[in-house]
């Protein structure tokens, strides 16, 4: 006799301060999205391989002047000469926006929206790490929705209209956001940083041109090849997602424990696998999400303007270790698929197996333990934006309430806590 299949698993004893209601709320929530992610419009962006191609792929759209959203930085190292140089031989008029901040602002969104009217742009180029293609992303949808500000278009499918062209251009393997649906932006009066998630806001276009990560610094390889991590590792062990994200999520893991550290080595050829390994986490968390990792950095990059790749590299440990044996099992299947355990160890030590990994990652890139930033008197509002982000979208293992992140935001700050469970 065939066992029953349930539409809803068992609600687990562990998600202590969550009353029943709200649990059940948050799993009926995420079990129709579940069940919904077929029927979802998803889009995979195409492929260019050479920023080189881009001019060609405008044209053929009908595109004749594209605004490129980038950082300081970026522009500064030279890195978009080559694009600009590309689009002007081929006919491609080019404006650039280069103020987009570590973790961009309305105001950024605002700025780059100016010189988009202004002189006249028809499609979008978000160039650099997640922030300046999260960037483009929030222009794309001012445009879009132009009576809805950014704040009002924050959670998810608030969008609903067509954005311009997007090409997404990765300088950094790590932060998939070539592939999402999702903008992250910080309200500059509250520091307040949110997501704006909506199928529009996907790019039709990512470069994948491992020559634009030669000249990144060592810091920057590692924090963003760990935030890769954290998307394929969420990705995985939530309860979104289908055999796709989960294979997407599997394989790279896999790359990612094999490329990283090579890469923040200068092996070239690492850091082409790393730029794939990006790309296919952020395939697998835009459809199966992330969860408690994401929803407790989030709101330190906007308090503290703590780079998001450093925040998850720093979270994640201290996140698998918390949920317990909820996660031994996948974590189990992740160590057993990346080579760390034989298939006669136990799921307690594929879990050890695997944080034991990244934990010995962090240590070789430098990443610390915990945050000195997080002061004692923030820590209600940061659990007050990490619960209201995380529950009830994300499908995490296990459900937290705000009494226990607020238990997680003083661990990470140092704490002797034993109360987090």
């Amino acid at each position: 006799m065939k066992k029953p299949v349930y539409l809803f698993s068992r609600i687990p004893h562990a998600e202590k301060g969550v009353n029943f209601f709200k649990r059940l709320y948050c799993r009926i929530f995420q079990g129709a999205l579940k069940l919904a992610l077929p029927l979802l419009p998803y889009k995979d962006p195409k492929i260019i391989e050479k920023i080189t191609e881009v001019p060609a792929v405008l044209r053929s759209n009908g595109k004749t002047h594209a605004l490129i959203v980038t950082d300081k930085t970026i522009y500064g190292l030279g890195l978009t000469q080559p694009l600009q140089n590309a689009l002007k031989e081929a006919g491609v008029a080019c404006s650039v926006y280069y103020g987009t901040v570590a973790n961009p602002t309305t105001d950024n969104a605002e700025e780059a929206l100016k010189i988009y009217k202004g002189e006249g742009c028809d499609c979008l180029i978000g160039f650099g790490g997640g922030s300046p293609m999260d960037c483009a992303k929030c222009v794309g949808a001012l445009i879009a929705r132009p009576k809805k500000s950014l704040g009002k278009m924050s959670g998810i499918l608030k969008v609903r209209k067509a954005i311009p062209l997007l090409v997404a251009v990765p300088t950094t393997a790590g932060t998939g956001s070539e592939t999402t649906l999702a903008a992250v932006v910080v309200d500059p009066v509250t520091h307040h940083k949110y997501a704006i998630n909506d199928f529009p806001l996907i790019p039709s276009y990512a470069v994948l041109d491992e020559s634009l990560t030669a000249s990144l610094p060592k810091h920057i390889i590692a924090t963003t090849g760990m935030d890769a991590l954290t998307h394929a590792i969420e990705a995985y062990i939530g309860r979104g997602g289908n055999r796709g994200t989960r294979k997407d999520a599997l394989e790279a893991i896999e790359l990612i424990f094999e490329n990283l550290e090579k890469s923040y080595g200068g092996d070239r050829a690492a850091a082409k696998a790393m730029l794939l390994a990006s790309h296919k986490a952020g395939r697998a968390f835009s459809k199966a999400y992330v969860g408690y990792v994401h929803a407790l950095a989030h709101p330190l990059g906007g308090k503290y303007n703590i780079a998001h790749g450093l925040a998850n590299a720093v979270i994640l440990p201290v996140v698998l270790r918390e949920y317990g044996k909820a996660v031994h099992k996948k974590l189990w299947k992740i160590a057993l698929f990346c080579g760390l355990v034989d298939k006669n160890a136990s799921y307690e030590q594929g879990a050890a197996a695997v944080i034991g990994k990244i934990e010995a990652m962090n240590d070789a890139f430098g990443i610390g333990s915990t945050f000195h930033e997080i002061r004692r008197g923030d820590i209600e509002e940061l659990a007050s934006y990490a619960e209201k982000e995380a529950n009830p979208l994300y499908p995490v293992p296990v459900l937290w309430g705000k009494e226990k992140l607020e238990a997680m935001y003083r661990k990470l700050r140092g704490e002797n806590n034993d109360e987090t469970k």
